[in-house]
């Protein structure tokens, strides 16, 4: 599900540890700069929010008034998976999506009705389905990144909002004109921000809610399947908006960590694709409410305090450097994910989506021409990030 930002951390220590991998100061100083680059798109898009995770971010749990802060990996872990949690309450990604559409809905669920709709989906998510909808989004990549072989620029963020809607009408099996879903899935996640400390827009709900209507009718099956709308148009939010930020955030890194030989090795880059998964966090903040009683890292935790779960610092993207040949523990890092059995079942599809896109880019080598953060989206990202292949400036007789 698509859920809201939280800021990255404060810096990284000056002198590299264990955690700042690789060890050679060329390479962390690069990896460096790229953090520098992306956390602008939390300190520019979410400044108040920004504040106070910074400021309680050294401690696994902490409680400010009526929420509870978890960053640490295990507390965030066992709230998720040992704490029973309102998934309707207000103030909570299942909250706001009741809010806007009628029904249930795949992310908010409990039990049997959980367990129904998440199978409703396992097809068009597994193994088969992701190589299903590949052809999909090979195809936009093909057509959008040609350009850079002919030296010329591209923005990689509308080629990001084509991708996803293009692959959400496919999974959905849907007529949708791809724009139209993507910008009616931005729009809708609008009602998740809403949520989030610091001054709201007027209007926000409001807007949300007609962007989830315009979707609804968007994502009309062409087959007649009888899927509820509010889970269809809860599975393009979440598709739409985690991809739109991921993939020209994890670029970026790219282009300005020099990680463009580990994303053109067929070996290297599953890993690479899993660390940047890993310190992007797409939906790097989980909000949620206990419902009962329970204690974290021996901080009590009272039914109905919200819960404020940091996945970006639990998957320690604060603190360790991506590295493909020295990965985080798949436990830590698939936590961007979320865990347990309301872990989010399109994992697969966005590793799939991030290998294809780091294979087409890496023989063109870009770099980072101009970026421009989103400071209206619900999730952290670029509103415009301009690429070019690293020898374009060269003459083609010099190539």
């Amino acid at each position: 599900m698509t859920t809201v930002p939280t800021p990255s951390a404060a810096p990284a220590p000056s002198t590299p540890s264990a955690a700042l991998t690789p060890s050679t100061a060329p390479a962390v100083s690069a990896l460096r700069a790229a953090r520098r680059r992306d956390r602008r798109v939390y300190t520019r898009s979410h400044p108040v929010l920004f504040a106070l995770l910074a400021a309680a971010r050294r401690r696994a749990v902490t409680r400010v008034g009526g929420a509870v802060l978890v960053h640490g990996t295990e507390p965030y872990r066992q709230a998720l998976t040992r704490i029973p949690l309102d998934r309707t309450a207000a103030g909570t990604t299942g909250g706001a999506a009741r809010e806007l559409s009628a029904g249930g809905t795949l992310f908010d669920q409990e039990g049997t009705g959980h367990r129904v709709t998440r199978r409703a989906v396992a097809d068009g998510l597994g193994t088969a389905g992701v190589e299903r909808l590949r052809p999909v989004w090979r195809d936009v990549l093909d057509r959008r990144l040609a350009p850079l072989g002919a030296g010329r620029d591209v923005d990689l963020v509308p080629l990001a909002r084509e991708l996803a809607g293009a692959t959400v009408r496919a999974l959905l099996d849907t007529a949708g004109d791809p724009e139209g879903i993507t910008a009616a899935a931005a729009a809708a996640a609008a009602a998740v921000r809403d949520h989030l400390p610091g001054p709201r827009r007027p209007g926000t709900a409001r807007a949300a809610a007609t962007a989830t209507a315009r979707l609804e009718a968007l994502l009309t099956p062409v087959s007649g399947e009888t899927t509820e709308p509010a889970l269809r148009a809860m599975l393009a939010v979440a598709a739409v908006n985690t991809t739109v930020a991921a993939l020209p955030r994890a670029a970026a890194w790219c282009a300005d960590a020099g990680l463009w030989e580990q994303a053109a090795d067929d070996r290297l880059r599953p890993a690479l694709v899993g660390e940047l998964l890993r310190v992007t966090a797409p939906s790097p903040l989980l909000p949620r409410v206990a419902a009962a009683d329970a204690e974290l890292d021996g901080c009590p935790v009272r039914a109905g305090d919200r819960l404020i779960l940091v996945a970006r610092h639990a998957a320690r993207a604060h603190d360790r450097l991506p590295d493909a040949r020295h990965p985080a523990p798949p436990a830590v890092a698939q936590l961007v994910f979320g865990a347990g059995t309301h872990a989010c079942p399109g994992a697969r599809l966005a590793r799939a989506q991030l290998d294809d896109t780091l294979a087409a880019l890496a023989p063109h080598r870009p770099t980072v021409l101009r970026a421009r953060v989103d400071r209206g989206a619900a999730l952290p990202g670029w509103r415009s990030l301009t690429v070019r292949a690293s020898d374009a400036r060269r003459s083609p007789e010099d190539r």
